[in-house]
């Protein structure tokens, strides 16, 4: 077997070799008529390649199913227990053909963040080390808002020509999650981001695109680093 040469290449730490990074989104999900239904999707692995080129890790592609709440019927989901097992084969894979120890999982889907409550199991059944990034979760705003139009800009993927229609929510009930009244009861947040949308409509700014996706890959990018010192 030939011996590897992890220097070669513009690699400042060998280290890095070690280290994944892996994008979760939703690939089957309204998104209002401007936006693609795998949005998130795109927007996830987008900021996990970027990292991965900024510092040498290893990009491990994207999960490909997504979990959501039962009060919010957007799109085509699987249940929390089917996401998680298929992360850990997926993760256990990587493990296998790539050497991989250590993983950042990059989640651009709201509707994913209960899986962090299953990171110590995931993480026993995989023997790796993960740190769970909700950057651009924090960060968007409102489902197929302003920050998730804004990021669709620079990527490329937004009907123009829908944005006028956007903020119709009497139309479109996922823009803002404003028509699932469910789970505007149960999370403020939720009822800020469609009160929003009601009340300020909706706008497309490329910077504000690109400074939403900087603030995500410089978040990876300090979680790859925490791991490289780990």
């Amino acid at each position: 077997m030939a011996k590897l040469r992890y220097q070669a290449g513009n690699i400042r730490d060998p280290g890095i070799h070690k280290i994944g990074i892996i994008a979760l989104g939703s690939h089957l999900e309204n998104h209002g008529p401007a936006l693609p239904i795998d949005t998130d999707a795109k927007i996830g692995a987008h900021i996990a390649f970027q990292s991965s080129l900024h510092t040498g890790a290893k990009f491990l592609g994207i999960i490909f199913p997504a979990y959501e709440l039962d009060t919010i019927d957007h799109g085509k989901h699987v249940s929390l227990e089917t996401l998680k097992e298929n992360v850990i084969k997926t993760l256990n894979d990587a493990k296998k053909f790539l050497d991989i120890e250590k993983v950042v999982i990059v989640n651009a889907h709201g509707g994913n963040i209960p899986l962090m409550a299953e990171l110590w199991d995931i993480e026993d059944k995989t023997d790796l080390s993960i740190l769970f990034n909700n950057k651009v979760i924090s960060s968007e705003g409102p489902h197929g808002g302003s920050g998730e139009l804004s990021m669709a800009k620079v990527l490329g993927i937004i009907n123009e020509e829908e944005v006028i229609n956007q903020a119709n929510i009497n139309e479109y009930e996922e823009v803002g999650l404003y028509g699932f009244k469910q789970a505007r009861q149960d999370d403020p947040n939720i009822e800020k981001g469609a009160r929003d949308i009601e009340e300020n409509g909706v706008y497309v700014d490329e910077e504000y695109g690109e400074m939403l996706f900087n603030l995500a890959i410089n978040s990876v990018i300090l979680d790859i680093e925490k791991l490289l010192d780990y």
